[in-house]
């Protein structure tokens, strides 16, 4: 029995090493998987992300059967980043100023990170892990929405459903050929953020089903000549 437990310590006590080791691996690998996504989009291959974590193609392969699911890895921890920024910014008191920050920091991780912004536009890639991560961020933002609106500070018309599309709006603004990102789109995020904001004079905003042009109502808003 003695010399069954003498036997039995040191396989136990190299188990440890060896798990660590694998966990580190599996991190330097969803590392790497972050850079070259971001960088090279979802083009990028399981060899790509090998070479670029310095690691043998059959590592990778063991830790993620194919791209798909590394993919899905890489993007569920992004994606639970940016349900973070929007949980965070719902602590913040004023309703409008918690809206458009977390749009900015949102946009902002996603301006330099082209497989973010691809699986976003195409959602090529999907699984359990990303499918909750993107229903908290959508449950998030609808809370963001509906207390700016509750402070009054939000446009009459714009709803939760609203935002999805100028997400769309700024990353095509992201994708113009020969502009930098940091340079250009943050100039629209402005001026579409001046355009949520509640203010005295303002345009009602057409229904959102609405596709037809003589369908919207082109008023001043109740802010023409003789009111005060």
């Amino acid at each position: 029995m003695g010399g069954q437990r003498g036997g039995g310590e040191p396989a136990a006590a190299g188990a440890r090493p060896l798990r660590r080791d694998a966990e580190l691996n599996r991190q330097r690998i969803l590392r790497a998987g972050r850079e070259v996504f971001a960088a090279r989009g979802l083009q990028a291959t399981l060899n790509d992300v090998a070479h670029h974590a310095g690691l043998g193609v059959g590592t990778v392969y063991r830790k993620f059967p194919d791209k798909r699911a590394l993919a899905e890895a890489v993007f569920t921890e992004e994606l639970d980043e940016i349900a973070a920024m929007a949980r965070k910014a719902l602590a913040e008191d004023d309703g409008f100023a918690a809206l458009a920050g977390f749009l900015e920091r949102a946009l902002g991780l996603a301006a330099h990170n082209r497989g973010l912004r691809e699986l976003m536009r195409h959602g090529a890639v999907e699984g359990t892990g990303l499918a909750r991560a993107r229903r908290q961020v959508a449950s998030h933002c609808e809370a963001l929405v509906a207390r700016a609106r509750a402070q009054g500070a939000l446009r009459d018309g714009v709803t939760e459903t609203d935002i999805a599309p100028i997400a769309a709006m700024i990353d095509a603004i992201m994708a113009l050929p020969g502009e930098r990102p940091s340079e250009l789109w943050r100039r629209y995020l402005a001026i579409i953020l001046d355009g949520l904001r509640a203010q005295r004079c303002q345009t009602p905003l057409p229904s959102a089903g609405r596709t037809s042009g003589h369908e919207v109502a082109l008023t001043d808003g109740g802010c023409g000549e003789g009111h005060s």
